[in-house]
């Protein structure tokens, strides 16, 4: 258990994330399949670039999905240190 100063209703914006990744990994398919099409291999690799990179981080956010609201780091990692309190 974690005793430190994390705040205790902390929450990601992993949905919002998940769902500018979809529009822009939508926008890379069109920008690879367009540019290939339209001759330019150039813009067309860097949009299907730009698709691998989007794939990987959506993986990544799917993981930390299911992962749910609860989850903390393992055994190996230590707690944080609680604030110092100063003042009278």
């Amino acid at each position: 258990m974690r005793t430190g100063s994390e705040p205790v209703t902390a929450r990601s914006a992993l949905r919002m994330r998940l769902w500018l990744s979809v529009w822009g990994l939508l926008w890379a398919i069109f920008g690879a399949v367009a540019f290939a099409l339209a001759g330019r291999p150039g813009w067309a690799i860097a949009c299907a670039l730009l698709w691998l990179l989007i794939t990987i981080d959506l993986s990544m956010i799917l993981k930390h999905l299911r992962q749910g609201p609860h989850y903390q780091p393992g055994r190996d990692i230590p707690p944080y240190r609680p604030p110092e309190r100063r003042g009278p």
